[in-house]
Formats: structure tokens, sequence, C-alpha cells
């Protein structure tokens, strides 16, 4: 029986080997693993199904993510132009470091700092001057139409609030008048203005108009030229600022009110007769050049003055080209009631609105 039951195995153990030789020689791992199936009896379950899902998933996978790289795509850019518009457009912002990533302590640039080897006005006040000609001897004592002016001025802010939309501040601007090509008088600085300013500074954020109101301030600031009696010259004031903008176009308004006791002033008590209680400066920059206007006076004593600017875009590396021409009372403290025209050309850092 058992020599019989062998005898019927053999041929079969025999075939199996065979299929099994057969079905290890196919490639294709679904097809081989079908045919050991086969050979073995079992009957086929549906993973091939089951792995299908996956392939199907991995091509429907594959399909939206060449969509979403088109919105990546946009994404990026989009991204790319918010950061590009990240710093401000605004002339106000940009000057007064209202952008909220800017630092909280600062030092940077106020009013034009410039070097002008030639200033030339059409009248020179030698009254204040009487007892330094008399105190020299020479002929011809009396001061050059042609001298040479220069200014620096920085602000530095001292605290400011998380936004950066509020700031104190402290700046210094002086100021002064070189008789420089002079040399029957020894060559004297002519005048010189110290001006120490304290003010808080705020970014309004509102629109009117079709302007952009981007500055709020209110300050104190002393002026004097540092000289004892007979030419002596200060005065001490409250001033805004208020300062709108258009596009390339801004308007800086600055009323004051004066707080020292003028009744009591022996220097300059009419001051304001011939500097009036305010002042507005328009700017407009064009292709890197920066043009200024400011007006300023008193309308009911008649007496004012005007001064226009133009600054070139930069020529050697920040130094750019500047042209200043000045009409009326008042370019320097030493001349607050003497009535001149002056034009001055030389070189400049920065303009009054620039970063």
């Amino acid at each position: 029986m058992l020599l019989a039951t062998s005898c019927v195995a053999l041929p079969a153990m025999a075939n199996a080997a065979a299929g099994m030789q057969s079905c290890a020689e196919i490639r294709d791992d679904q097809r081989r693993l079908a045919c050991y199936d086969q050979i073995s009896g079992r009957t086929p379950e549906l993973a091939p199904l089951a792995t299908a899902k996956p392939v199907e998933s991995d091509t429907a996978a594959r399909k939206p993510m060449q969509v979403n790289a088109a919105d990546a795509k946009q994404a990026d850019f989009s991204e790319a132009a918010l950061t590009a518009s990240e710093p401000s457009a605004s002339m106000f912002d940009r000057a007064w470091s209202f952008e909220p990533d800017s630092d909280r302590y600062l030092i940077k640039l106020y009013r034009p700092n410039y070097l002008n080897p030639m200033r030339y006005q059409s009248r020179t006040n030698d009254q204040p001057f009487e007892s330094l000609f008399n105190s020299v001897e020479s002929t011809d004592g009396d001061l050059d139409k042609v001298e040479a002016a220069f200014q620096i001025s920085f602000k530095t802010r001292v605290w400011a609030t998380n936004d950066r939309r509020l700031g104190f501040w402290f700046a210094y601007t002086q100021q002064s008048f070189w008789q420089v090509y002079n040399g029957d008088i020894s060559s004297p600085f002519r005048d010189t203005n110290y001006m120490p300013e304290l003010k808080v500074a705020w970014q309004p954020q509102w629109s009117f108009g079709g302007f952009d109101w981007r500055l709020l301030s209110l300050g104190y600031t002393h002026e004097s030229n540092g000289r004892s009696d007979p030419i002596s010259r200060s005065w001490d004031r409250l001033v805004a600022e208020i300062g709108l903008e258009k596009d390339n176009f801004a308007l800086l308004i600055r009323p004051w009110i004066r707080i020292d006791d003028s009744s009591s002033d022996k220097d300059n008590p009419d001051i304001t007769d011939y500097y009036g209680y305010g002042d507005i400066t328009a700017i407009y920059k064009w292709r890197g050049h920066s043009f200024t206007l400011m007006a300023r006076g008193n309308p009911a004593e008649a007496k004012g003055a005007v001064r226009a600017s133009w600054m070139t875009p930069k020529l050697i590396g920040p130094l750019r080209g500047y042209l200043v021409g000045f009409s009326g009372y008042g370019d320097t403290l030493i001349d607050y009631n003497f009535k001149q025209n002056t034009i001055s050309i030389g070189i400049a850092l920065n303009d009054v609105l620039d970063r």
C-alpha cells in the first residue's frame, strides 16, 4: 500500500518541481506569484487590487502635484511681491523710521548735511561786526560777498513703541558761514547757528484729499549763535510738524510758538516779525533728483523769505550736487532782520526726507 502510494506521489512531485522551475523563470512579479499559487493550489487573493490602489493613488497624487506646482509658483510670486513691497514707499516713513522692523534706537541724518564752498550774497550785513573791523588794522575792513557755508545735522531715536509708530527723538543741527576767502580780517566764521531739538514723532496713517498724512510731531527747539552781546542771537520755540505726501510729492507744514520772553530779550525781540509763526516746505523727488521750496513770513509785517533747492542724484558714492537760492530775511540768525539774496553751490549727503 505504502509502495503504491509512493509510486503515485513521485510523478506528482516531479511535475511540481518542474512547475516550480518554470515559475522561477517568470520575470513579472505578479505572474510569477500567480504561477506559484496555481502549483500550490491556493486561491489567488485580491492583493494585486490592493496594491493597484496605491499605484492609482500615487498617480492621482502626482497629478494634483502638477497643479499645486503652478499654485506654488503663483504663491512664490505673491510672496516675492509682498517681500518687495515690505520696504515702505512713504518718504516720511523712511525718514522717521516708522517701519516696524526698524531699530528701536538709531542715529540718522536729519536736515541736509552739506558743504557749499561758494555762497554769494547780494548784500553783506556789516553793522553787527563793526567792533571786529575796528580791531583789525585794515583799510578794507568789511565782509566779502563770497563765503563758504556748511551744515551738519543728525537725529537719534531714544525710545519707540513696538510698532515704531511713536518715538522720542533728539536732534542737533549746526550751520556755519565762513569768510574763508577774506584774508583782510583773518578769514573768520561770520556766524554759526546751533539748534538742539527734543521732539515726539507719530505716524497717523490717515488719508484725505488724495494725500496721505504720515507725520505728526511736536517738540522744543532752541536756536542760538553762541555769541555774546552785541551780536548774540537766540530764541526758543514749540514746533509742530505735519507731513503730507502723495506719490513723489510731499508737504511739510511747521507752525510754531515762541516760548522765551521776548519782552526781556535784548538780542532779537522782534524776530517773529521777520520769521513769522511757521513755514511750509514742498518736496518733490524725480529720478534721483530732489527739489524743495520753502516759504515763511509774517504777512502782517509784509516780511518773510523763500528758499529753493535742487539736489542731484548721487555723483560719487553718497555725494550729490547741491544748489540753493534764498531771498528775504533771516538766512542766518545774525541776519534775521536783514534782507538779501543768496545763491550757494556745493555737495550734500542727504535731503530733508532721505533715509
